[in-house]
């Protein structure tokens, strides 16, 4: 098996267009949440969200080609490019052909979905785009990032809800581990922030209704949370073979050394009430990785500020990482800067994993004034930054329908 290195990171995120930038802001615990801009949300019971504000897709492809792909495509062109570039990674003919493409997508083309619909209804379905198909299925996410770099190993997308960039990291990482391939892009991307799908998440009664302080309804594991924001963007790691990646002199970020995936089995929206898939996600992460919850530093925790889900993560918590007789690892969640970018979560906070390695600092959680007394005798990170020492941090996504991610990167 071979060992699987991250050599660069790209992200486009509500709280910045960069990798770097979104960083920066989730170590200031600066909100990318405020008022939806996109469309009129006034009929709506959640009115907030965290926009990509100012990006420009023609940074990253030519303007006559943006009407090939919806939204998400052209957050996940901008992102792979980012990760890709900050790798310096240009393989010869034959390795380009054993790079792989991995993106995982909760929604699709929502926007597109929405407006071809209209069109149908007020013009006759002779009136819909060629480009329609094409540039709304998921698959074409990392089918555009394919055909853009000439990557030919394995491409599809993964969609798993909330989990979806997280098992695309995971794939991934197993892709290159047996020798599939030497290299690959991986992460997700997702632009649900439409009418569609701000409705249909208000409809279930999970979003945030802190419609006149934008900037604070995201407060994951607080006592007084009530529902997520909504979110777009994403965030995309390069993933290489250790060895292929030190000969050719890349710089190594960090190291993705365990993955697991589970199953609650339980309900379509609500997590199992004893939180088994969760654990059961994190320790079969951690013994993929060879290591004992108790060399765990940091947890990015899933941590999307509903009630039941935070409450249920902070019991799995509790379970892995309580009876190892130590303080335990310091656990945060980035979505009160970011919100929650769906199925691009566990791509952005990977990125947000590898950068807390390099630079021996953890994001807060931002807005926990009042923490869940669940969380009782775990390291909630709060206020402000927190500098230590860190070798391992474990990523978490979960999603509808049960299904359970952890990612373990050990620093360089």
């Amino acid at each position: 098996m071979y060992r699987v290195a991250v050599t660069g990171v790209g992200a486009v995120a509500p709280c910045g267009l960069d990798a770097e930038s979104a960083w920066q802001s989730a170590l200031a615990g600066r909100s990318g949440i405020a008022g939806i801009r996109s469309f009129d949300p006034s009929g709506f019971s959640s009115r907030v969200a965290g926009e990509c504000l100012g990006f420009d897709p023609t940074k990253y492809m030519e303007r006559r080609r943006m009407r090939e792909g919806a939204r998400f495509i052209h957050f996940g062109l901008a992102a792979s490019q980012m990760a890709i570039e900050h790798a310096s990674f240009d393989p010869n003919p034959e390795d380009r052909m054993a790079t792989g493409c991995y993106v995982g997508v909760g929604m699709c083309g929502l926007e597109l979905i929405e407006k071809y619909t209209l069109v149908v209804e007020e013009r006759g379905p002779r009136k819909i785009s060629p480009y329609f198909v094409p540039a709304s299925i998921s698959n074409l996410a990392p089918g555009q990032i394919s055909i853009r770099w000439g990557f030919g190993g394995p491409n599809f997308a993964t969609s798993s809800a909330c989990a979806s960039g997280a098992h695309a990291i995971g794939m991934a990482y197993r892709s290159i581990q047996v020798g599939e391939s030497v290299a690959a892009i991986a992460g997700g991307a997702e632009a649900a922030v439409t009418p569609l799908g701000v409705g249909g998440f208000c409809a279930l009664r999970s979003l945030s209704t802190r419609n006149d302080a934008p900037d604070t309804a995201s407060r994951p594991f607080d006592r007084d949370r009530d529902g997520f924001v909504i979110a777009e963007g994403a965030g995309m790691l390069m993933l290489e073979r250790w060895d292929y990646a030190e000969q050719r002199g890349a710089t190594i970020l960090a190291e993705l050394t365990g993955y697991a995936a589970t199953s609650d089995a339980h309900h379509i929206t609500q997590p199992a009430p004893d939180s088994r898939g969760a654990v059961r996600a994190m320790e079969g992460a951690l013994r993929d990785a060879g290591l004992s919850a108790g060399q765990v530093d940091y947890v990015n925790a899933h941590g999307t500020s509903t009630p039941y889900g935070d409450l249920h993560e902070l019991q799995a918590l509790n379970a892995v990482f309580r009876k190892t007789g130590n303080a335990g690892p310091a656990i945060s969640s980035t979505k009160g800067v970011t919100g929650h970018l769906l199925g691009a979560a566990g791509g952005l906070e990977a990125v947000f994993c590898v950068q807390s390695l390099r630079d021996q600092r953890v994001a807060p959680t931002a807005n926990l004034q009042n923490p869940d007394p669940n969380g009782e005798g775990l390291r909630l990170v709060r206020g402000h930054a927190l500098d230590g020492r860190f070798d391992v941090a474990m990523s978490n996504s979960f999603g509808f329908g049960g299904t359970n991610v952890s990612l373990v990167f050990r620093r360089r």
